[in-house]
């Protein structure tokens, strides 16, 4: 029988765990040394990673999207790890946490007490945030989230545009972004722990691409704040339908009724936003659109959405996307062209 290697990938697996990231980090860490040998030299290499999925009683069970996750071992018969892996979870944005991952919280602090590196890909990162590990540091997850994240927990510096983020002492608490930056996180502890050389053997073998310009041009930038306030919401309603007049702001004033300085003060407190923060995210929102799907000169899509001046339009996309218009458009349509 092979002999196991020494480093361990603890995978924690809970119901809202999605399978595709569980046994994606599953697999790229079960292939270091292993599978490029095999590609390069036609037999395999020897294992240098093992992973291992771990659940609070061990047992089997179907996540969320009812696929079948059957755990290696309970976490009381975890042996110390090297790292700690919290694949994403699906939940609300802002959904009540509390009392849903006790025992997990105190495994993952235990851990942390033995010096194991705690890891957490897109938003299994809420939950590394329920230890309190993450209070005073910097910390990030899927961008849908980080709103979420930083009203639940004030005290992390939370950054929506970072694709990975390393916190604490000795930085031994890494988070991904969103969605496929779990790649990313396995590419960066493979490196860590093993070496660069073998985290760039699994990058050519899975054809992985550094997420190099972040998550922000992959984000949408409205608010997903529910608003309780009926006159906001209502001028919510007119200026999705207006925000490419002159003057949208004053209108939304017009339609609440309300004075200047009170409709701005009850706005941002509905919804974390200024009013023309508001019409910004509208606009750039459609740009996109027109900036996916049509050959509109840069100018054109400007105009279009409600900026006088191309070259403010330019210069606050750049800022809000990360990503000039141009190089957007050549991103993004032609994967849009490509799916059509």
């Amino acid at each position: 029988m092979a002999e196991q290697p020494d480093i361990t990938m603890a995978l924690l697996a809970v119901p809202e765990s999605t399978a595709s990231t569980l046994y994606g980090m599953f697999d790229l860490f079960g292939a270091a040394g292993r599978d490029w040998e095999l590609l390069m030299h036609g037999r395999v290499g020897p294992s240098l990673i093992r992973p291992m999925i771990v659940s609070r009683d061990g047992r089997g069970f179907r996540n969320v999207h009812g696929a079948w996750i059957e755990p290696d071992m309970a976490l009381v018969d975890c042996p110390v790890p090297t790292a700690v892996c919290i694949p994403d979870l699906l939940v609300a944005p802002g959904e009540d946490l509390d009392g849903r991952y006790e025992p997990e919280i105190d495994w993952l602090l235990e851990c942390h007490q033995r010096h194991v590196l705690l890891t957490a890909a897109c938003t299994g990162a809420l939950l590394l945030a329920e230890t309190g590990l993450l209070e005073g540091q910097d910390a990030t997850t899927h961008w849908a989230y980080c709103d979420a994240m930083a009203r639940r927990h004030p005290e992390i510096r939370v950054h929506a545009h970072r694709i990975l983020v390393a916190s604490g002492e000795g930085e031994r608490l890494i988070m991904a972004g969103g969605g496929t930056t779990w790649m990313d996180l396995a590419l960066f502890l493979v490196a860590r722990v093993v070496g660069v050389e073998e985290a760039m053997h699994l990058a050519r073998l899975f054809l992985i691409d550094w997420h190099q310009e972040g998550q922000l041009p992959y984000a949408a930038l409205t608010t997903s704040r529910q608003v309780e306030d009926a006159v906001i919401a209502r001028t919510q309603v007119w200026a999705a339908q207006h925000y490419d007049t002159h003057s949208p702001v004053a209108g939304m004033v017009r339609l609440s009724g309300l004075t200047e300085r009170s409709f701005k003060r009850r706005f941002k407190a509905a919804t974390g936003m200024s009013p023309m923060d508001y019409i910004h995210t509208l606009r750039l929102e459609e740009s996109k659109q027109y900036l996916e799907a049509g050959d509109e000169p840069i100018e054109s899509v400007a105009e279009l959405v409600g900026y006088a001046d191309p070259s403010f339009f330019r210069r606050l996309f750049s800022r809000r996307v990360g990503l000039t218009p141009s190089h957007y458009r050549r991103r993004f349509r032609g994967m849009r062209l490509r799916l059509g």
